[in-house]
């Protein structure tokens, strides 16, 4: 791989865990340690670590920071509570997404998590529409850490690792706390379907804690164990959880995606105007799920057909490691997208036959 690559704090333990590292984003990320089904049955079984470190993470501060914010993104940010995180969207004029962020208030500043292969474009963006404004943006991803602990075992396992106590944190909540004597934040969020947390702190710290979570390579942790990024994949999709360049593009609105429950139309913000029209209007595709017949797996840009006319296009697909079933996500004519419908999937020259399903795939029981 090249050397310009970035690498997490965990890279060396990755490679000391025998994980395959690849190319994403910019940065040597983990893809797989043991196999991908393996990694994602643990996750949705037991409890496993992803590093996330390569997502951006950028500080913003200011007087004028709540409503900077609140004009940038989607989600209705005014008067948020310290200890929130808001998933959201950033948006274009014309209602494109930039990318989809997580936005958390802490006491004197707040943070914005973006995706890795938009950080540089979100900043850029940032530090245009915030000129003559007071605000001060720092972008934090190089010299801090990202860890995600996510399944039904993660709140226990993490209780007996972290000595907070983390029973009454709720769902998109977080805590600031400090602890080996260097400051973390907990958030209870995640991008698998269960339960879990992720953990931003300094980078050193990382490297310090991560023999209380996963072990060594030689006397690794009872239950805890590391995933990568294509368990992560199917876990999210078996979710319906969107990801940019997939469900989410600069060509994609907010509302088309899905994704409207976190757009507040009653608020003013970059791209509000198009949305609004498109809601009075009617949106022409709607995000739906697929099951097909068979093993074969649908890509993104598959085409979805219903007789000799393509109505949809497909953005993820994959074999459901706990469904055993092949599932997609795809953007579908709106008549076309009603449970139980039957449509086709054109898998590169040959048609597989597929049902429109209720999202999401996978739901964790409480």
């Amino acid at each position: 791989m090249p050397d310009s690559l970035l690498k997490t704090p965990l890279h060396d333990a990755h490679v000391a865990f025998g994980a395959r590292m690849v190319a994403f984003a910019g940065w040597s990320m983990p893809v797989v340690y043991t196999g991908i089904v393996e990694e994602h049955n643990h996750t949705r079984n037991v409890c496993s670590v992803f590093d996330v470190s390569h997502m951006g993470r950028l500080r913003i501060e200011g007087d004028d920071a709540e409503p900077f914010l609140n004009r940038i993104c989607t989600r209705n940010l005014a008067g948020a509570e310290v200890g929130r995180s808001y998933y959201s969207h950033v948006c274009r004029e014309d209602g494109g997404v930039l990318d989809d962020v997580i936005v958390s208030r802490y006491e004197d500043h707040w943070l914005m998590v973006c995706n890795a292969s938009n950080r540089a474009k979100i900043v850029a963006w940032l530090r245009w529409q915030g000129q003559g404004r007071d605000i001060d943006l720092t972008d934090v991803t190089t010299s801090t850490a990202m860890i995600a602990v996510q399944g039904p075992r993660a709140m226990t396992l993490a209780a007996e690792i972290v000595p907070v106590d983390l029973s009454a944190l709720k769902r998109y909540r977080f805590i600031a706390v400090e602890f080996l004597g260097m400051q973390f934040s907990i958030f209870r969020s995640g991008y698998t379907g269960e339960d879990g947390l992720e953990v931003v702190c300094p980078a050193g710290a990382a490297r310090m804690l991560l023999p209380k979570l996963v072990g060594a390579k030689d006397e690794p942790h009872p239950e805890i164990r590391f995933a990568g990024l294509g368990a992560r994949d199917t876990l999210r999709i078996e979710a319906a959880m969107p990801l940019y360049g997939h469900e989410l593009t600069e060509e994609v609105d907010s509302l088309t995606s899905g994704q409207g429950w976190c757009v507040d139309l009653s608020k003013d913000f970059i791209g509000v105007e198009t949305m609004r029209k498109l809601k009075e209007a009617g949106l022409r595709r709607k995000m739906t799920g697929l099951e097909l017949d068979g093993k074969r797996i649908a890509r993104q840009h598959h085409k979805v057909c219903a007789g000799r006319s393509v109505v949809g296009e497909v953005t993820s697909g994959t074999m459901s490691p706990t469904l055993g079933k092949s599932i997609a996500m795809a953007y579908v004519e709106p008549d076309r997208a009603t449970e139980g419908t039957a449509l086709e999937i054109d898998l590169g020259g040959k048609r597989c036959g597929a049902r429109v399903v209720k999202l999401p795939f996978y739901k964790r029981s409480k």
